[in-house]
């Protein structure tokens, strides 16, 4: 199964028929992206079932239905155990960003953590999930496929937000104060802690 969010909303791929309750369900080989997306706006829905007869594909399936967008993130720590938040549009959310042509999605999230937060001394320690949800830019939908690491850092010098890209705040969370953090947060952000 996988979760697919618009905003906190989930798209799920699954292969099980369920009695619709709070969610709509759809056929992933007949789905018309934009009536789901539609459904997911009005509140009347908590999330959309899209159903295919083959889990191998479904994801295949879906990532076909718009163009992607490919990113690469962190969930980075420090030698306190704190991670690593920035602040962008009103909520607290990890670095991450677009890979660039001939850069492997290794060098795409160690590079945009660097520039979204004015840290060094990165080091990659394993990767983590893949996290994919849906934005909207220029009247058009895409799906964003970000490739997140577990990261660690002992850098201790001042952290610079890349207010170019909307971040106005760069912090270290320790694990007591991770949960206001969250309640502030994203799902796929969620998903990751």
């Amino acid at each position: 199964m996988y979760k697919i969010f618009v905003g906190n909303k989930p798209i799920i791929l699954t292969t099980k028929v369920e009695t619709e309750t709070n969610f709509k369900n759809f056929l992933i080989d007949s789905v018309d992206i934009n009536k789901v997306l539609s459904k997911l706006k009005k509140d009347k829905y908590d999330a959309v079932h899209l159903i295919g007869a083959d889990k191998d594909v479904l994801l295949k399936k879906f990532l076909s239905l718009l163009p992607n967008v490919i990113a690469g993130g962190g969930k980075v720590y420090n030698p306190d155990g704190a991670i690593l938040f920035i602040f962008r549009n009103g909520k607290w959310d990890l670095p991450k960003g677009k890979a660039e042509s001939k850069e492997t999605i290794n060098q795409t999230a160690l590079r945009e953590v660097e520039e979204e937060t004015g840290i060094s001394g990165l080091s990659i320690t394993k990767p983590l999930e893949i996290t994919y949800h849906i934005f909207k830019r220029n009247d058009r939908h895409y799906i964003k496929v970000t490739y997140w690491f577990k990261m660690y850092s002992e850098y201790d010098g001042k952290l610079i937000p890349q207010e170019k890209e909307g971040i106005t705040k760069v912090k270290w969370i320790p694990e007591t104060k991770l949960q206001k953090v969250l309640d502030n947060s994203y799902a796929n952000i969620k998903l990751l802690i």
